[in-house]
């Protein structure tokens, strides 16, 4: 079962997205929009590069 947290990012109104990273070797991802609608997965690893890629942008 994941476990989602709001991002920080996240305006305070429905616009976010949602993470849960409590299960080992998986990061899942949502709109919080949609609960109950599709989940992305991805590695650890994956989501480690993205989000410092992030980072980098201007």
């Amino acid at each position: 079962m994941f476990l989602f947290v709001k991002s920080s990012y996240s305006t305070l109104e429905e616009d976010c997205v949602e993470v849960a990273r409590n299960l080992p070797r998986t990061v899942a991802l949502r709109d919080s929009k949609r609960p109950r609608g599709p989940v992305v997965t991805v590695t650890p690893a994956a989501w480690t590069a993205f989000t410092a890629d992030l980072r980098r942008q201007p």
